[in-house]
C-alpha cells in the first residue's frame, strides 16, 4: 500500500506547557511503579493512558538553545505530533503508530557503523546522547501527503556524528537502516514494503548543519511513534527522508537503495526536496495543510525547500530539480 492523502480534518486544540509537563510526570510515575515491581499493573496503566509510548526512568533532556532554529511559527501541539504519524512498520493509518509502537524496545540500543569508514564502529545510545550538547531546534516538517507541522526537536547536527565515524574520502553517500524484528514488532501486513526501512543522503547533504541527529522533542525523549530512541530530521526534504529508530549507518561510494524510491520511483525520488513546482502524480504539492491550526487557517502555500532555500539551495546548483525530484 502506498502513501495516501488524508482528508482535511480539523485537529485538536493546542496543548499547554502545563498539560505537557503533567503528561510526562505521569509517565515518570509509571516508570517508578515499574521499578518498584508493579510491572503488570503499571504496564496496563501505561497502555491505557499513553498507548504506544514507552515509559523511561528519566524523560527530560538537558538542552541548549540553537541559532539554527525556525522562529515566529506556532508549534504543533504534542497530541498531534504523537498521534498523527507515518510509521508504516506500526500501521498504515495515522493513529496506528501511537497504538502499536509500544512494543518497540528502545533500551538497550546501539547504532552500528560500517562501509567506507576507517574501521567499523558501534555506538551505544547513551554515548551518543553525551557526544555533543543537545540543542533545541524548531523545524518545519513537511509530509509528501501535503500536510505539515512545526516541531521542537532535540538533537545536534548529524555532521558531528559523521565526523566521529571517520568516513573515507571515497564515501559519497550515507545510508540509514531502521529497526526491524518481525517476531517483536507489529509490522503492517497490508503493505508490500521490504523491511528494514532504508533511507539515504548524499554526503554533502548529511554534513549540512541543518541535518539533525535527533533524540527528542519538546525537551523530552522521543516517543516511540516519532522514531525513538534516535532518528534524523532533514527539514528541507519530505518527511519520509528522515529515517526513524536507526540501528545502522553505512557509508557508501554509490547511491543507496531507499525504501520509497524502490517501492515506487515514479512517485518518490531519491532527493525528495520539498518543491511546490513538482507535483506528486496523485496530488498537488503547491499547498499544504498545517496540522493543529483551526480549519480555516490550515491551508497555506508550500515553500521551496520547505522555507530553507537560503541555507540549502546551493547544494543543488546546476541540478534539474524536476528530474531529480
Amino acid at each position: 500500500m502506498l502513501i495516501r492523502k488524508p482528508c482535511d480534518i480539523p485537529s485538536s486544540e493546542f496543548t499547554s506547557q502545563d498539560a505537557y509537563k503533567e503528561f510526562f510526570s505521569r509517565r515518570r510515575f509509571l516508570s517508578t511503579a515499574i521499578a518498584a515491581g508493579a510491572v503488570a499493573s503499571a504496564g496496563r496503566l501505561a497502555e491505557m493512558f499513553f498507548p504506544g509510548i514507552t515509559a523511561h526512568a528519566d524523560t527530560k533532556l538537558q538542552t541548549v538553545k540553537s541559532p539554527l532554529t525556525t522562529t515566529s511559527e506556532q508549534l504543533t501541539n504534542l497530541e498531534d505530533i504523537t498521534h498523527y504519524n507515518n510509521y508504516y512498520e506500526f500501521g498504515v493509518d495515522k493513529d496506528q503508530p501511537a497504538k502499536n509502537a509500544g512494543v518497540l524496545p528502545t533500551r538497550p540500543w546501539t547504532v552500528k557503523v560500517d562501509g567506507k569508514v576507517k574501521k567499523p564502529l558501534t555506538f551505544d545510545i547513551e554515548d551518543l546522547l553525551k557526544m555533543r550538547p543537545l540543542e533545541d531546534r524548531v523545524y518545519r516538517h513537511r509530509c509528501v501527503e501535503a500536510w505539515s507541522m512545526v516541531i521542537p526537536w532535540v538533537g545536534y547536527s548529524l555532521s558531528e556524528f559523521i565526523k566521529r565515524c571517520d568516513p573515507l574520502p571515497s564515501a559519497k553517500f550515507v545510508q540509514f537502516l531502521s529497526y526491524y524484528d518481525k517476531h517483536v514488532e507489529k509490522w503492517a501486513s497490508e503493505t508490500t514494503i521490504f523491511w528494514p526501512y532504508s533511507e539515504g543522503l548524499r554526503m554533502d547533504e548529511a554534513m549540512h548543519p541543518l541535518a539533525l541527529l535527533t533524540f527528542g522533542l519538546y525537551g523530552e525523549v522521543l516517543p516511540n511513534q516519532d522514531g525513538a530512541p534516535i532518528r534524523i530530521v532533514v527539514p528541507w526534504k519530505y518527511g519520509f527522508k528522515s529515517a526513524k529508530s536507526i540501528v545502522a549507518v553505512r557509508f557508501l561510494d554509490k547511491m543507496p537503495p531507499t525504501t520509497w524510491n524502490d517501492q515506487n520511483p515514479h512517485e518518490y525520488g531519491f532527493y525528495s526536496n520539498v518543491n511546490p513546482d513538482v507535483d506528486h502524480p496523485r496530488w498537488s504539492q503547491k499547498t499544504e495543510r498545517r496540522i493543529g491550526l483551526p480549519f480555516y487557517a490550515q491551508r497555506r502555500n508550500t515553500l521551496m525547500f520547505n522555507g530553507y532555500a537560503d541555507q540549502v539551495a546551493s547544494l543543488y546548483n546546476g541540478m534539474d530539480l524536476k528530474k531529480n525530484y
